[in-house]
């Protein structure tokens, strides 16, 4: 029998870790405008890949990092992870120019694929069967805390330095890294076939060409043989990796899930709404920055409700999708942050007005969040059996993420050619998109039909990931 002391330290010392991994994907869109400022004559294009090299690596590891620390260790794969995520974190904090910014995001990255399915992994066996519902709504819960903590430490960080954005991780993981090696015990299956590699290889490539190619366009011009390059070689290298998946043993996302109706329909309105959803998190943030002037800690203070009221909801959507259904409640969230995006493309303008402008379209999208993400997770997992219920929830949270590197990328786009007599113009391109990308996941939503419920109680994940109930940032 496991004391019930030592379970609740195990999930503390594994929620700060996935606490770090959640708050960078939320808290670095209020750094952005400050990077840009520390780095005068780099463009919004580059700086963009500061988000998007976190999403698309985070994204395309998540899977196999997970594998690999099934087959040599769980307690090793976390500390490794913890490890380059430290590092990363040091050399974001320290770096002289974007390009190393970037680079140290891969690697920041690379150790937040590696922490998120090892601490379910850890977590689960410590706690009997009847409990680990309760041990993954507080884990899953820590991004919500994450999401809603974002803007106001992100705020109050970037008005010293947007550097403290990252460095505030070390002391933090820090101490975790010294509980964790005093603490977890180490799990393996030394029988897990390796992950694909190259098929890793292939889909970051992929999304990391089709991201260059729509950030590029108002330079290059749709027409442009670089554009033109850039989208062909992104579908192209899509294709073979979908074709890979069909072939490997082991492949990243297993194609047999995605025959699925409920799954397959769970993960497009997830990557569509992610769309919106990331797209939102930055919009918000250079509206108030650039056109109405706003501090970043008043811009951090100014977005939190938002957040604080999709970590509501998001606490209550296990009852409500036991009353309402998953469809129903993903589709309600969907609505709401739809009608968010057009409130703001309806009322916004280049005049601070926030209480009669902007917050009440907080108040619909912070809803829409807390209903749509924890509603479109459970009918992913419900699709499933037990057995592929951690593959699934990792393919899901790639959907996220790969979703949240095409809004950023798509807001770069629009956003690259201000229009100097209307500087509302292009923000509002940006919130139309938001709304159409939400009305598009609302459609696939509907789709998602009737769940035949699989046995929910969670086994231990065979794989990589765990189910992230609540909403990712930028991813």
């Amino acid at each position: 029998m496991i004391p019930a002391e030592r379970r609740w330290r195990v999930l503390i010392v594994v929620s700060v870790a996935v606490f770090m991994a959640s708050l960078d994907l939320f808290i670095v869109n209020l750094a952005f405008p400050s990077i840009e400022r520390d780095f005068p004559g780099t463009d919004v294009a580059t700086i963009s890949w500061v988000l998007n090299a976190y999403a698309i690596v985070f994204a395309a590891l998540l899977v196999p990092a997970g594998r690999l620390a099934d087959r040599y260790g769980h307690k090793r794969g976390f500390v490794a992870g913890l490890l380059l995520f430290l590092l990363g974190s040091t050399l974001c904090g320290v770096a002289p120019s974007v390009d190393t910014l970037i680079a140290a995001r891969v690697l920041q990255a690379t150790g937040a694929a590696l922490l998120m399915p090892t601490s379910l992994a850890l977590l689960l066996p410590e706690f009997p069967p009847a409990q680990r519902a309760a041990a993954i709504g507080a884990w899953a819960g820590v991004g919500a805390v994450a999401a809603a903590a974002g803007p106001v430490l992100g705020g109050v960080l970037v008005e010293a330095s947007w550097r403290l954005v990252f460095l505030v991780n070390i002391p933090v993981g820090l101490v975790a890294l010294v509980f964790s090696l005093r603490l977890l015990r180490e799990q393996r299956d030394a029988t897990r076939a390796r992950p694909d590699l190259l098929g890793t290889a292939l889909l970051t490539a992929s999304i990391a060409v089709l991201a260059l190619g729509l950030v590029k366009t108002p330079d290059w011009g749709w027409i442009d043989g670089r554009t033109v390059a850039a989208l062909v070689g992104s579908a192209t290298g899509l294709a073979l990796f979908w074709i890979r998946c069909h072939h490997h043993p082991t492949p990243v996302i297993d194609p047999a899930m995605l025959r699925v109706r409920s799954f397959a329909m769970a993960n497009l309105a997830t990557l569509l709404f992610s769309v919106g959803f990331a797209a939102m998190l930055l919009t918000n943030v250079l509206f108030m920055t650039d056109v109405w002037g706003d501090s970043v800690l008043v811009a951090g203070l100014s977005l939190s409700p938002g957040p604080l009221l999709a970590a509501t909801f998001a606490f209550q959507a296990g009852h409500l999708v036991r009353r309402a259904g998953q469809r129903v409640l993903a589709m309600a969230g969907l609505t709401l942050f739809a009608c968010g995006g057009a409130w703001w493309l309806w009322r916004v303008g280049p005049h601070a007005a926030y209480w009669t402008e902007l917050f009440p379209g907080q108040l619909m999208t912070g809803t829409g969040v807390g209903l749509a993400l924890p509603s479109l997770s459970s009918a992913a997992a419900a699709s499933l059996p037990p057995a592929r219920f951690a593959t699934g929830s990792a393919v899901l949270t790639m959907s996220r993420q790969l979703g949240s590197v095409l809004g950023v990328a798509i807001v770069v786009a629009l956003l690259a050619s201000p229009d100097a007599s209307d500087p509302v113009a292009s923000f509002r391109h940006c919130w139309l998109m938001i709304a159409v990308a939400s009305l598009l996941g609302l459609a696939a939503a509907r789709a998602i039909g009737t769940i035949h419920q699989h046995t929910t109680a969670p086994a231990p994940p065979e794989t990589a990931a765990a189910p992230v109930v609540v909403g990712s940032g930028v991813g």
